[in-house]
């Protein structure tokens, strides 16, 4: 065994993750007490994030560099230390904490990995991508068998989840995605209406076909798209706001209008926020519950069909994913089995 190992570590704070974040090796230590050291396969990206940490962006993440960037990663136990029970050598298992993603190699309290069936992209995109959509879907945003439901960025990783889940609870599916390719994909999962935002005006969509009809709404764009879903609610309706990526360059939009009150109050409407970091208790349910569903053939997980490759490939995979023509759940690997 090497006695170093590579990590993409957040050095200086600029505009981008590439003047950001250098390549680095980092000592192999032995796992302390109740400590575990993993060989990372597999790690999902995150661009959106990742760039706002690159740039000192997220108001409720402080860091100081030097450190580790990315979040989740699946990978094999290759050491224990002492005092761990639940956990052998060898036993496939996914992480979820800031530090522990873009990496080869992962040491930390045994309790902060969850074993996976297996070490593959698909296990790590339900174990985090999937545990988000299925708390934001269910735990926030409530939904109800039969409701009419709208999702925005319907073909992106968290996105074709929210879709299958909520066809699975019989609901009415207008999804939002952009171009022909991820249109047809949508429409492959169950989607009952897609926009092609490239194509059309949501907005315009909605107010002639939907209008006051969504019941439920999950928004991880923002700008016009919130608008538009908030402008449709159905009485109790309740818009999720699961991220503002339109606000990424620019920060928050300026918008001069009447006070959001008003648009919620005589139909008794809500907003409401979904931070996963915020919602932890409800993980294990969700990851139980999608791993049922993936080995029953009920939900499918898709990745991208771009291939990422090592440490050093998460740059690339980072581009990929904010230029908005990934589909699916964009994921870099970092050991061949």
């Amino acid at each position: 065994m090497s006695e170093t190992y590579r990590a993409l570590r957040l050095e200086r704070f600029a505009k981008t993750l590439r003047e950001a974040a250098d390549i680095v090796a980092l000592p192999i230590a032995e796992p302390g007490p109740g400590e575990v050291r993993v060989v990372n396969h597999w790690c999902g990206v995150n661009g959106l994030f990742d760039v706002q940490i690159a740039r000192d962006a997220v108001s409720y993440v402080k860091l100081k560099p030097p450190i580790v960037m990315g979040v989740e990663a699946a990978g094999i136990v290759e050491a224990v230390g002492p005092g761990v029970e639940d956990l052998k050598i060898g036993d496939a298992v996914a992480s979820n904490r800031f530090g522990g993603g873009y990496r080869e190699r992962n040491i930390g309290p045994a309790e902060s990995f969850v074993q996976l069936p297996a070490c593959t992209a698909e296990m790590l995109t339900l174990a985090s991508t999937g545990v988000s959509a299925h708390v934001a879907m269910h735990v926030i945003g409530q939904i109800q068998p039969g409701e009419t439901v709208a999702i925005s960025a319907a073909a992106g990783g968290l996105g074709h989840i929210l879709v299958q889940l909520a066809k699975l609870r019989g609901c009415k599916v207008i999804a939002i995605c952009g171009g022909e390719r991820k249109v047809a994909f949508v429409k492959s999962l169950g989607a009952d209406v897609v926009i092609d935002y490239r194509a059309e005006s949501i907005a315009e969509v909605l107010n002639r076909d939907f209008s006051d009809a969504l019941n439920l709404a999950i928004d991880t764009v923002g700008g016009e798209v919130f608008d538009a879903f908030l402008d449709n609610l159905a009485p109790h309706g309740r818009l999720v706001v699961a991220g503002v990526a339109q606000d990424m360059d620019a920060g928050p939009e300026l918008v001069t209008a009447p006070r959001v009150a008003h648009k919620l109050y005589y139909k008794a409407a809500s907003i409401r926020g979904f931070m996963n970091g915020l919602l932890t208790a409800h993980w294990p349910a969700a990851r139980a519950e999608l791993l049922e569903l993936y080995a029953q053939g009920k939900i499918t997980v898709r990745i991208d069909d771009s291939k990422f490759e090592g440490v050093e490939s998460v740059y690339d995979a980072v581009d990929w994913l904010t230029s908005g023509r990934s589909m699916g759940k964009v994921v870099a690997r970092l050991k061949r089995d």
